[in-house]
């Protein structure tokens, strides 16, 4: 369905790998200009792999947790494609694995600057280019704990409550001005950053038991949700804004 994004440009942050690389694949394979962005230059071989295809992408190296770095993320989208329709802001890091008195005020920061101030510095940005273009869509990532919690997890789990509120609040702020914005909410996904965790012997048992919490009976490919994405930041949800979009095999349906 080469049509549901034609020639709309769209950036997506965390690019280099798993659920970024899989969605700016899926973005092009539906006709968009993809933005690939990632702090790693293993993002420009996304931009190649989609270029080879023979579709539309450039790469373009930043850091999202500084606001200059994602104003010159914007700038050059607009410089290479001439405008912004999209954005798909994924970029994120894991949890540490620890109780909550167990994690040191450095490591509460940096899941912070990451999962949701880097969030909050790319919509100032992108908002500002809707604007002048006539609106546009964004969608956010999430998690499934963003709306409930497990152990061990309380600055993973209180970032993606916050992406969920701040893109409420944005879908808000910017409805009638031809702006929607959503999250996505994945369930576990099998990418490098959980094959790290599943290959960890002291989660052996767990990785069933989260698998069993799946009613689907499988974890998630990186693909699918790329496939949600698409939907989102395509004209089909024209009336979709403000939503939490859970894409998570049924795990919050238990």
């Amino acid at each position: 369905m080469k049509d549901l994004l034609e020639n709309k440009t769209i950036i997506v942050t965390g690019a280099a790998g798993g659920i970024g690389k899989a969605a700016a694949l899926v973005l092009a394979g539906h006709g968009a200009n993809v933005v690939v962005t990632d702090i790693s230059e293993t993002g420009q071989d996304v931009a190649s792999e989609i270029t080879a295809a023979g579709g539309s992408a450039a790469f373009v190296h930043a850091d999202v947790t500084e606001d200059e770095s994602a104003g010159e993320l914007v700038a050059k989208a607009l410089e290479t494609f001439g405008r912004l329709d999209g954005a798909f802001n994924n970029a994120g890091i894991e949890q540490q694995s620890k109780p909550l008195h167990e994690l040191s005020p450095a490591e509460w920061d940096r899941a912070i600057r990451v999962n949701l101030t880097g969030i909050f510095n790319c919509l100032r940005h992108e908002v500002k280019a809707m604007l002048d273009s006539g609106g546009g869509a964004i969608v956010n990532t999430a998690s499934a704990m963003g709306s409930v919690a497990v152990a061990n997890a309380a600055e993973y789990v209180a970032t993606k409550h916050g992406v969920i509120g701040l893109s409420r609040a944005a879908a808000v702020d910017y409805g009638t001005q031809g702006i929607r914005v959503n999250a996505v909410l994945p369930g576990v996904i099998e990418t490098p950053m959980f094959t790290r965790f599943a290959n960890d012997p002291a989660y052996a048992g767990f990785i069933d038991q989260l698998r069993g919490q799946h009613p689907i009976g499988r974890f998630g490919r990186p693909e699918e949700i790329g496939q949600v994405v698409s939907w989102l930041l395509s004209d089909l949800s024209s009336f979709t804004t403000g939503a939490a979009i859970a894409a998570d095999g049924g795990y919050l349906a238990i």
